[in-house]
């Protein structure tokens, strides 16, 4: 009897040695890394400035903003709680809750709020159809990442851009939202054509390696013609003018100059994931409460 058993006990060792684990081989991962290195330009402390009391002036005499409906609360009140609203209420509801009872959820002003792109995604989708003719982008964005395609795309398209700071901060609250990313005027922003006129000035050029000739004759123009003596709507539909021209001026010629351009050797980027190694920690099962 004690023979077969240490056979037995023999034979499960050696089955538990002939099993090891494999050690998995690095995963890498290869692509072809950007040789340029794309940023927004810094705008002036006077010109920030000068840039956000215009929007805070403009939307705060438009009036426009978004109104959320009430959330209702799922925590019952305590008897406490019950019996100090008791004793405190009155026949008069507070002003508060009966001005959210007037206010219907959402925009003020419907018309408006067609003529801006408000979002990272609404404003990229304005872009690719070119529907835009000024773009706002906030520094305090991140990653930094999530705003720089739109540098590329709005230099492809000749629409002045630039990164402007505390841009969510100030306008955000005044819009009734959590945070303003990027915000596009479009076309047929009429509401909006006197600040238009007053912010492109301000606006320092976009610098892209293969879109040298777009922004920078636009951004010209505009200078230019905001030395005139021009009213503020006349000098908007002298720019959309300008940058309709210019965009079929590039589409009509089919050999554009490229002498200024400098070829780049594009360069192999290794990537592993997750080099270190680091475990996710496992998820706590949320216990039922008795």
């Amino acid at each position: 009897g004690d023979k077969t058993e240490n056979q037995l006990r023999m034979s499960v060792i050696q089955q538990g040695t002939a099993t090891l684990r494999k050690a998995k081989k690095t995963i890498v991962k290869t692509c072809l890394d950007n040789p340029f290195v794309f940023q927004w330009k810094t705008i002036d402390g006077e010109d920030m400035h000068f840039i956000l009391e215009t929007l805070e002036e403009r939307i705060k005499h438009i009036g426009l903003k978004k109104i959320e409906s009430p959330r209702r609360k799922k925590r019952s009140l305590t008897k406490k709680q019950t019996e100090k609203k008791c004793d405190a209420s009155t026949n008069e509801p507070p002003k508060e809750e009966t001005e959210s009872h007037q206010q219907k959820p959402g925009w003020t002003d419907v018309s408006v709020r067609r003529q801006l792109a408000i979002g990272v995604n609404e404003v990229t989708k304005a872009l690719e159809k070119n529907e835009l003719l000024l773009l706002l982008v906030c520094k305090s964005a991140k990653p930094a990442m999530i705003t720089l395609h739109l540098l590329e795309l709005s230099a492809s398209r000749g629409t002045p851009a630039g990164q402007v700071p505390r841009l969510s901060e100030s306008l955000a609250p005044l819009l009734g939202l959590t945070s303003v990313l990027a915000l596009g005027f479009r076309k047929q922003a009429h509401t909006f054509t006197e600040a238009i006129a007053a912010i492109i000035p301000k606006i320092p050029a976009l610098e892209v390696p293969w879109f040298q000739y777009g922004t920078q004759e636009s951004m010209a123009s505009a200078d230019t013609d905001s030395s005139e003596d021009l009213e503020p709507e006349e000098l908007a539909e002298v720019l959309g003018d300008k940058l309709t021209s210019q965009k079929r001026k590039h589409r009509e010629s089919n050999q554009p100059d490229l002498s200024h351009v400098i070829l780049q050797p594009l360069k192999i980027k290794k990537l592993v994931p997750n080099p270190n190694k680091i475990k996710k920690p496992p998820r706590k099962k949320k216990k039922a409460f008795s």
